[in-house]
């Protein structure tokens, strides 16, 4: 594994359950790359226990990671059984579930 999937996952690894972030938020946070580039690490990692990839969302709250996934529901699954809302693949008020990297360093 990579240097920066190493950063990738151990941001991934700190986000509250029944909270998300997006991927640009990941990147802006570790000033490695793009948000692209934060996907395709978490794409690696899918299936891996200790990742909770299904906490990272696109910048608009949609789970555009979902099809990655064993199946193409078991993103919001995951994120439903944490407690955040979800409807046509798309986070309830995502502002009031989103958890931004910058909280690690307060």
């Amino acid at each position: 594994m990579n240097h920066y999937m190493e950063k990738v996952y151990a941001v991934v690894r700190r986000i509250p359950p029944g909270r998300v972030t997006t991927y640009g938020a990941i990147a802006d946070y570790l000033s490695l790359g793009s948000a692209r580039m934060v996907g395709w690490a978490l794409h690696q990692s899918i299936g891996a226990a200790n990742i909770p990839a299904h906490r990272v969302v696109n910048r608009k709250g949609e789970l555009s990671g979902r099809l990655h996934f064993p199946t193409p529901t078991l993103m919001q699954q995951l994120l439903e059984s944490e407690g955040v809302a979800v409807v046509h693949n798309r986070i309830v008020h995502f502002d009031a579930y989103f958890w931004h990297p910058e909280e690690l360093d307060r």
